[in-house]
């Protein structure tokens, strides 16, 4: 039976090492969170994120725009927050409105100020390993990792998605560890092949059982970044968690793991940013 990863008792110990540091500082961090729209999911984690900074000590700046807010809009409130001593995080939470070009959004937020790490200028240093701000979830993995004692050198991680928020970044990370690292994306052929051969999963897809039994080698990590909500309203992952469980060496539960993980991070990057890029 694999050793149950849990991100959620993990990121209260990180969220409570960051009270403490946070208390230290002559400055209280800011974290502004801007939402457009009415998505209830996105609604659902900026309540979470805004729980969060009170629980470490952050102050929490919740800007709600309406979906018919004009891109020039958005624009202007991200420039003004670029200037703002008090705030030292800026995110912009997605989805946003069909009609807003989400490039130039995340691209308008200062790379000082990016603790989701979407701006160019932070991912190009995710890639050379001169890391600043760690994108949130692939961070948030790597922790998990780590702190179960997972070995990542020379072995092969094999990625499920490529996206820029999890897979590509999340790639280089494995990579920059000595990591052997494969990309599967929809264009990947016999995808259940190339799962075999890893001693690393790592899934974000975004649909049910798409991680089977048959595909994992036996004593593989298997790390499921994805959280869907089923017909009958439970939440699940793509790995079919019970099966894989018996094969795994490791394994991550949804909900409970990466979710709690990503948000830790990004507390952690809030308060990286405050203190000049310092964090004990």
């Amino acid at each position: 039976m694999a050793v149950i990863m849990d991100g959620k008792s993990l990121a209260a110990k990180i969220k409570a090492q960051i009270r403490k540091q946070v208390d230290s500082l002559a400055i209280k961090p800011g974290l502004a969170v801007i939402i457009v729209g009415e998505d209830p999911a996105s609604k659902i984690y900026v309540k979470g994120k805004i729980n969060d900074c009170k629980e470490c000590g952050i102050a929490g700046f919740e800007f709600v725009l309406p979906h018919t807010t004009p891109q020039s809009e958005i624009l202007n409130l991200i420039s003004q927050l670029n200037e703002r001593d008090d705030v030292h995080g800026i995110i912009c939470q997605l989805p946003l409105p069909r009609g807003i070009d989400q490039k130039s959004v995340m691209q308008a937020i200062s790379p000082a100020k990016d603790v989701d790490s979407f701006h160019y200028e932070n991912l190009g240093k995710t890639v050379s390993g001169n890391y600043g701000f760690l994108p949130c979830t692939p961070a948030g993995v790597m922790e998990l990792l780590n702190h179960y004692g997972v070995e990542i050198g020379g072995k092969h991680a094999v990625v499920v998605n490529r996206s820029l928020i999890v897979g590509k970044p999340l790639a280089m990370m494995l990579l920059n560890a000595n990591a052997t690292v494969t990309i599967c994306h929809s264009q990947t052929k016999n995808i259940p092949h190339m799962v075999s051969q890893a001693d690393i999963v790592v899934t974000a897809v975004g649909r049910q059982n798409f991680i089977t039994s048959d595909m994992v080698k036996p004593g593989a990590v298997v790390v499921d970044v994805s959280i869907i909500r089923r017909e009958d309203g439970k939440l699940c992952g793509d790995v079919d968690f019970g099966p894989v469980s018996e094969i795994a060496s490791h394994i991550t539960p949804v909900p409970g793991s990466v979710g709690p993980m990503t948000r830790a991070m990004l507390m952690k990057n809030t308060l990286l940013s405050a203190n000049g890029g310092l964090v004990g």
